[in-house]
């Protein structure tokens, strides 16, 4: 008897980060996983699912998205209740250490959606068949993102079988997911669509002069590899050819004044794509009998000091640019790019995950083969970066294996050679100093952050370690000519070390940064390493040999990438015996990142972090006292609406800032503990911190309103409920809004948080700080114009007989004002302007010292100067003999409440708030040392 069986296409989804490995279907991470999932399945679905063929399980391999395992099954029938099976298949696996998702069941078909080449502008339309098995409405993914959500480049039909891509561009490209319901589980139909590259056509100068004279001129056309291109005229083709053709045409002497001609270069073969500016390219042709200064076959004539644009020649793309130095044009500015590695750049565009290895691979086997014309043209060397840079940012969602990081390791041995030293001087020359070998050495560090297993790498000038080390750890380089050694004499747990030796980046890397004060004879004299660790270790050092020893008044350096130069903060050097260099480094952290984007001096960094901590310290024991001193008194505050109202506003301050204290000193504590900072452990700190302080700024300006409210509109009331439902809607709601937004904009926690190894808003990336910075200094400005309203009120009515003589000057009264309310209104976060703007140690020390001392601040102008709680409190006469004693030896009586200042202004007037600043970025152990002389 024969049973007719099914083949059913499954999906499986893994919480855990996709490894390069799981691509490679003979490495040992693939075979494990392979076989744990394969036996698991067969083994569960046996026991538990009516109608499956025991032993027909097929994991047919991985792919990005966490990770996802794609099998399929034999069964008696489509309609099949996975339920109970996908349970045990779950717990089964859990108990192997293998955490699977949440809803990481579905059925799966790779289908196809269409078949036609796509290519940029084009109008995409995708049509999703619903199997009879399928239930429920049509929901579409695209790499896992709904779709629905930008209608400016997507439309769905109002059954949603359609969707439409309304201008294809090659960011479209992706994988398409139709999803449906079928019994317990989804059912996912899917394709990987790729929009083709929109090709450059590059023709040079689209206005040319040539000589009347017989002879003949050529045009030049290129385009990228995998195109065909014709030349035309008049409607004619005049030659065609593959990706890049030459055309000769000869002009007519005699006279030839109104002899103008225009040519077209266009796409072959795609007739589809011939209404799109980006499928052709014209150059218009002029013949005279002028004399010039210039001339040349390609570029025409010219006078001296005109500029032109020629087509690189073959074997090249892109353009050279030059000048008219009589009789020739000289070449003064080459952009040509090897053709493979452009090739190989615009492929990355549409690259996914999963294809890495292999493009890597590509990469490193081209790189290998064309040394010399690569490491001899600067814009290849510079493509090359910008491709390992890209490459590294894929990191961020995947880890790289041994092979991935040494085809990565091959391609920059290579382009770092002693053959591309002229190269690299010409790279580091102008106005963007640096900037192609710090991207260089910015991919380096990234992609050394998501490395998996142990290995080790030779090359000519590189030297990579990868290990486990416990409790200390040494390395002295295997490289010709170097003897640097790595000494970490204590580790406090077991981790993973990964160390790079370089010994030519030193002629690679600029000597100095771009706002770099040292001399101009600085230069780097050694080798240089990278180093990274995932605990924070106190001590580090390295030693180097010196390359030049009449170099004198050397400097432990590292790159610091938020002062984009050299830094040596936290390294001490020391000279031995033989003549080498020792490093001993370690490194602290800074409290003013949390309103500037900058990293200050880091001489001073030390000395703002015991500003911070100490502030911070007694800022959460005065809230604190502040709470218990409000709990007491709370009874006898709260007799009429505006005392009451203002005591909910201090109660509310305290508790928003003590937490975002708390918050801050978590945060502190995983940026000391692990750098790079962990994206998991900080971004709920970094969310509750960013909540809090926004909720501390929003009850200020419920503060700053309501003072206003009883100062202007005198014979205006407001019942206490609806101000109270007012304040907490928007000392609360408002804040808890901006947050969610915040998180849902960075588009994943990789851009949330910083990368500045501090717990904090991000700002290089998604700029997500200014979610925070907009609404705090538009509450100050706001706070700001308050204050001045009040003055003004106070000015206007007169400061009266009943204020004390030495009061009655307008000057007098409005200091005492300012002094009182500029703490309360947080005004003082106002210096947070100049953080943004400036790395000056002054305005930092003045913004870290008055903002981490908020808590005290709400303390003695919010709760003790007022009379109303002194009169409430046991022991009254005490304090108030304490208090008045204060008040006669200060000037002005700065330090009394502002009812007892302004007593013609009634004591609805009485209204005190005030705010506080935390957060650390910590400087990473982890970085690339070596050391500068002068």
């Amino acid at each position: 008897m024969y049973t007719c069986f099914t083949v059913i296409g499954m999906q499986m989804k893994i919480a855990q980060t996709f490894d390069l490995s799981l691509a490679d279907p003979n490495s040992n991470s693939y075979i494990d996983l392979y076989g744990r999932i394969g036996s698991t399945i067969n083994a569960s679905y046996s026991n538990k699912l009516t109608g499956y063929n025991i032993g027909s399980t097929k994991v047919s391999g991985f792919r990005p998205g966490s990770v996802i395992a794609d099998y399929t099954i034999n069964a008696t029938s489509y309609s099949l209740d996975f339920g109970a099976a996908n349970t045990q298949v779950a717990d089964s696996l859990r108990a192997q250490g293998i955490i699977l998702a949440e809803d990481a069941f579905a059925q799966s078909d790779q289908t196809v959606f269409t078949t036609d080449q796509l290519y940029p502008l084009q109008k995409v339309d995708l049509n999703c068949i619903q199997p009879d098995f399928a239930k429920g409405p049509i929901k579409w993914t695209v790499d896992n993102k709904d779709p629905a959500l930008d209608n400016t480049r997507y439309l769905l039909s109002k059954d949603n079988r359609t969707l439409t891509v309304i201008n294809a561009s090659d960011s479209d490209s992706g994988q398409y997911s139709c999803i449906t319901q079928r019994n317990t589980i989804p059912y996912i139909q899917w394709q990987n669509i790729i929009i083709n590259q929109r090709p450059s056509i590059i023709v040079g100068d689209k206005y040319r002069v040539f000589p009347c004279d017989g002879s003949s001129f050529q045009l030049k056309c290129s385009v990228d590899v995998g195109f065909n291109l014709e030349w035309v005229l008049d409607g004619t083709v005049q030659i065609s050819g593959t990706d890049s053709i030459t055309l000769n045409y000869a002009t007519r002497s005699g006279n030839c004044t109104d002899q103008t001609f225009t040519f077209t270069c266009r796409l072959r073969d795609l007739p589809q794509l011939q209404n799109y500016s980006y499928s052709y390219s014209s150059v218009t042709v002029r013949t005279s009998t002028e004399k010039f200064d210039c001339q040349n076959e390609e570029l025409g004539v010219g006078k001296a000091n005109n500029e032109k644009t020629g087509v690189c020649g073959k074997g090249f793309k892109g353009t050279i640019t030059y000048k008219c130095e009589s009789p020739v044009w000289k070449s003064v500015l080459d952009n040509c790019i090897f053709d493979y590695i452009d090739n190989l750049k615009n492929k990355l565009e549409t690259l996914r995950v999963e294809e890495i290895p292999g493009f890597m691979a590509n990469l490193s086997s081209v790189t290998a083969q064309n040394g010399i014309n690569i490491t001899q043209s600067a814009a290849t060397v510079k493509a090359i970066v910008d491709i390992l840079f890209k490459i590294a940012n894929f990191s961020q969602a995947v880890f790289f294996n041994n092979p991935v990081m040494g085809s990565f390791l091959n391609t920059v041995d290579i382009i770092v050679s002693v053959n591309a030293s002229n190269t690299w001087n010409k790279l580091n020359k102008g106005n963007n100093t640096g900037g192609t070998s710090i991207k260089l050495l910015s991919a380096i560090e990234n992609i050394s952050d998501r490395l998996t297993d142990e290995f080790a790498f030779n090359k000519t000038s590189i030297q990579l370690n990868r290990t486990t080390i416990k409790n200390s750890f040494a390395l002295t380089s295997a490289l010709p000519n170097s003897t640097t050694e790595i000494v970490i004499p204590l580790v406090p747990h077991e981790t993973t070390i990964t160390i790079i030796i370089f010994t030519t980046l030193d002629k690679v890397l600029p000597s100095q940064g771009t706002n770099d004060s040292r001399k101009s004879d600085v230069r780097i004299n050694g080798d240089v390493v990278v180093v990274k660790v995932n605990e924070t270790l106190n001590n580090i050092s390295l030693t180097f040999d010196i390359t030049d020893q009449s170099l004198g008044n050397p400097q432990c350096v590292f790159w610091n990438f938020n002062l984009n130069t050299w830094d040596s903060t936290g390294c001490e050097v020391k000279r031995n015996s033989t003549g080498n260099l020792t490093c001993e480094c370690n490194h602290t952290t800074s409290f003013s990142i949390l309103m500037s984007p900058f990293s200050i001096d880091p001489n001073y960094l030390t000395a703002l972090a015991y500003i911070t901590y100490i502030g911070v310290a007694i800022s959460m024991a005065s809230l604190i006292i502040c709470l218990i001193i409000e709990t007491i008194v709370w009874k006898s505050v709260r007799r009429n609406d505006t005392s009451y109202m203002r005591h909910v506003s201090i109660v509310n301050i305290a508790v928003s800032l003590l937490i975002a204290n708390i918050c801050f000193i978590i945060g502190a504590a995983i940026a000391e503990q692990e750098q790079p900072t962990s994206v998991g452990r900080c971004s709920p700190v970094v969310f509750f911190m960013h909540f809090f302080y926004l909720a501390l700024f929003f009850w200020m300006l419920m503060s700053a309103l309501l003072l206003f409210y009883r100062t202007v509109m005198v014979l205006s009331q407001m019942s206490r409920a609806k101000m109270m439902v007012i304040a907490f809607i928007a000392g609360y709601g408002a804040p808890l809004l901006i947050a969610v937004i915040t998180v849902a904009s960075t588009a994943g926690p990789q851009n949330y948080i910083s990368k500045q190894n501090a717990c904090w808003l991000n700002w290089n990336e998604s700029k997500a700080l200014l979610a925070f910075v907009i609404p705090a200094l538009t509450i100050v400005a706001i706070n700001l114009v308050v204050l001045i309203v009040v003055l003004y009120k106070m000015l206007s009515r007169g400061v009266g007989a009943e204020t004390q003589p030495a009061e009655k000057h307008a000057l007098v009264v409005i200091a005492r004002c300012v002094a009182i309310l500029t703490p309360i209104f947080g005004l003082t976060w106002g210096f947070g302007i100049g953080t943004m703007v400036s790395q000056d140690l002054g305005i930092h020390v003045v913004f870290a010292l008055l903002n981490s001392l908020q808590g005290f601040f709400i303390l003695v102008f919010g709760t003790l100067l007022d009379s109303k709680v002194r009169e409430s409190l046991p022991g009254k006469q005490l304090l108030q003999k304490f208090t008045s004693k204060s008040t006669n030896t200060t000037n002005a009586g700065t330090s009394s409440t502002f009812a007892t200042d302004l007593p013609r202004m009634g004591r609805r007037n009485v209204y005190n708030v005030s705010e506080a600043n935390n957060t650390a970025v910590t400087d990473s152990t982890n970085g690339s040392y070596t050391v500068n002389n002068m």
